[in-house]
């Protein structure tokens, strides 16, 4: 069975999940946690970084690279079209997702963290005890973004990022009015990663992440619940609905593992 070493709640591990799920593929999911298990991880696959997919004997780092191994292992249900316009508009588009949504909706959900008591206290592990939530939710958001901004998490940094993901947003919006897909009238990697990486701009519904059930359908405020958005995210929404398997279904979780996180 095909094993991903990942972390749940990393974009670039949901679109990798979304390909296997699009394609059929069964897969053991192991959670990472940061550690020194990451010199072991190097060893084996050149990359201290989750997604890493192991296929046999054989190790795929980085979510790009995993997809393209994928579809020239499993080509039954291709994600790259033939179409030469429609092929280049993909590859296009799946690199824009990974460098402009998947970078900056990093920086604003972690903005979002600082100031949000209730969505910083939810996304802590299950086995976290209360005191801990109790004091970590007691940190003001002010204080955390004042530290932040020391890293390029807070302050200008982090209203940039929000400010570039509305674009973004509006742009997806716009190419999806008269077609179902980005790339035309079939889903393709263009869309998985798009899909994938807008995970954290607002968590989906459903059983498809293994997250708290009140973080389920939340996300950054005046991103998740921006009226001018909503076309984007019902899109998204149908995709984890016709493709995404449920978390309890499509594979089972190892105990964490001590692995650098992307």
């Amino acid at each position: 069975m095909l094993e991903l070493y990942q972390f749940e709640l990393s974009q670039y591990s949901e679109k990798v999940r979304f390909i296997l799920d699009f394609k059929g593929l069964e897969y053991r999911k192991i959670e990472v946690t940061p550690g020194v298990g990451q010199v072991e991880l190097l060893q084996k696959s050149g990359s201290r970084q989750v997604p890493v997919l192991k296929d046999g004997s054989t190790y795929i780092a980085d979510s790009t690279e995993i997809a393209f191994y994928l579809d020239r292992k499993y080509p039954e249900k291709p994600i790259l079209p033939e179409d030469p316009l429609a092929r280049g508009q993909c590859l296009l588009i799946e690199e824009w997702a990974d460098e402009s949504i998947g970078l900056k909706g990093r920086k604003a959900f972690i903005g979002a963290l600082n100031q949000n008591q209730t969505l910083r206290t939810s996304c802590l592990p299950k086995e976290t005890p209360d005191l801990l939530k109790n004091l970590v939710g007691a940190i003001p958001g002010q204080f955390l973004d004042v530290l932040g901004t020391g890293i390029g998490f807070g302050g200008e940094p982090v209203k940039e990022a929000n400010k570039g993901l509305k674009q973004d947003l509006e742009a997806l919006c716009l190419i999806l009015e008269k077609q179902p897909y980005l790339t035309g009238n079939t889903p393709t990697l263009a869309d998985l990663a798009v899909a994938g990486m807008s995970m954290i701009l607002k968590f989906p519904e459903g059983a498809y992440l293994d997250i708290p059930p009140n973080l389920k359908g939340k996300g950054i405020p005046g991103l998740a619940d921006n009226s001018s958005f909503e076309s984007f995210f019902a899109w998204r929404d149908r995709l984890y609905a016709d493709y995404r398997k449920s978390s309890s279904t499509s594979s089972n979780s190892s105990a964490p593992t001590t692995i650098s996180i992307e």
